[in-house]
């Protein structure tokens, strides 16, 4: 039915891959992705859609739209790396390359130019239905910096009637799974240095209260929801002499449940624990909100329409050369057996909505709309994410393929909604059930994306 449509794709591939390389090569962190954003709106311009960048007041995000009135649909891409994941790519064996320590652990560089291919097929058939739009919103620091979530308090994505994503996998299947609700927060402790052998009854360690806090921590786990999760990592220890009372500490705190509600009532306990940290070592606590992010919002029938659109799409085939490359990475891979594939080799119907520990800033944009992700299998079995081998395979032929195959999955899910209204009012109806109330942002008023001066 959309194969004229989808075939755009396959006529588009070399300009398509050449984003997704062009990206990879220019491997940026969040909020400094200036040529990354660039070569993905700069190639979307060309194709004529208008470009307005610096939306939501983030430098490097930007929204690319095409056509006008209804149904408006929406396109989500990503285009952040990952610090200390400098890795040569094609290679078997853990390689850096010259330049920073900076790696696509997490193939966003994919995932921008297979968005890029869907809007264009969009494109394609938008101006034949002659009516509809689509916007593809460029989205920066998806990796610890919440940009969607800054992107969703400034209303960016209000007015969209669908948004459809994917993301870099190892297997084929639309994303059913929820994600967590998410705060990080970050704790600062103020003690009194002193001598720590002459005169150590006048100093109060910081960092005697930061360890306390995560001894106090830890203890909480038996006491909370098996659905929560805390995380915690110490960024600052007060100094390398054990002979010093250390003066100062800092720890980091990551706080996650099923909804952003539970979130805010387990944070408050860890705030409880942190106070009482101070109290017994005569110290001073003050905290501060680094980002959050709210719980994914998943609409079934969007799940279900993106299913029937990867079901009429042929998946990739891989060669005797890209089965070997894969085969060879899996060797390096902390696996108990070798699969019987190097790569999926079949669509999985949608699982059962089963929770698990990870979250995403792409939930604060389900609030906004009703949103589908899909998992699309440009990664050997077994690869783990944010992974040298994962960042080995940015560039490789079959990463390639799938990605021009999700391409084609995004943009015949899109099609599909916007041939029957029925369906995609059903969407809607689900998210609006699912989201009464209406969105809050989770991360407080006063707090500003982290973008470098």
């Amino acid at each position: 039915m959309f194969e004229n449509y989808l075939a755009v794709v396959d006529r588009k591939a070399k300009e398509i891959c050449a984003v997704a390389d062009g990206i990879f090569d220019h491997a940026e962190v969040a909020y400094t992705e200036k040529v990354s954003s660039a070569i993905l709106a700069d190639a979307l311009e060309k194709e004529g859609f208008e470009v307005t960048r610096g939306v939501g007041g983030i430098p490097t995000a930007f929204r690319a739209t095409f056509g006008e009135g209804r149904p408006s649909m929406g396109i989500l891409a990503e285009f952040d790396a990952l610090q200390g994941l400098n890795q040569a790519p094609g290679s078997t064996v853990k390689k850096t390359i010259p330049g920073p320590d900076v790696g696509h652990g997490c193939g966003h560089n994919l995932f921008a130019g297979g968005s890029f291919g869907a809007a264009l097929a969009v494109k394609a058939y938008l101006e034949k239905r002659g009516e509809g739009r689509v916007t593809l919103f460029g989205c920066p620091a998806e990796e610890n910096g919440a940009g969607k979530v800054y992107l969703a308090r400034a209303g960016v994505f209000q007015g969209i009637d669908a948004i459809v994503s994917w993301h870099p996998e190892k297997m084929y299947m639309p994303r059913t799974r929820p994600a967590l609700a998410l705060i990080t927060v970050n704790y600062a402790f103020e003690g009194v240095s002193a001598h720590a052998g002459g005169s150590p009854h006048l100093g109060r360690s910081a960092l005697d209260a930061v360890e306390l806090m995560n001894v106090g921590a830890n203890f909480l786990r038996e006491h909370m929801e098996t659905t929560c999760r805390i995380h915690y990592a110490i960024t600052d220890a007060g100094g390398d002499a054990p002979n010093v009372v250390q003066s100062h500490a800092k720890v980091k705190y990551i706080v996650r449940a099923l909804t952003s509600e539970k979130v805010r009532a387990l944070r408050a306990r860890v705030d409880d624990i942190a106070r009482g940290a101070a109290l017994m070592t005569g110290t001073k606590v003050s905290w501060e909100v680094e980002n959050a992010y709210s719980e994914l919002i998943t609409i079934p029938t969007l799940q279900k329409t993106a299913y029937e659109a990867m079901r009429d799409i042929p998946l990739p085939v891989p060669t005797e050369e890209e089965n070997a490359f894969g085969r060879a990475l899996q060797k390096t891979m902390p696996l108990t057996e070798l699969p019987k594939t190097v790569y999926a080799e079949k669509l999985l119907e949608p699982a059962p909505a089963v929770a698990h520990g990870g979250s995403t800033d792409t939930a604060d944009v389900s609030w906004c709309a009703p949103t589908v992700q899909m998992h699309i299998g440009t990664w050997a079995i077994g690869t783990p994410g944010h992974s040298w081998q994962a960042v080995a395979q940015g560039k490789s032929s079959y990463a390639h393929k799938a990605m021009l195959y999700a391409s084609k999955a995004v943009a015949g899910t899109i099609m599909r909604l916007a041939e029957d209204p029925l369906l995609l009012e059903r969407a809607k109806e689900e998210q609006r059930e699912k989201t009464r109330g209406g969105y809050i942002c989770p991360i407080p008023d006063e707090i500003r994306p982290a973008i470098p001066e």
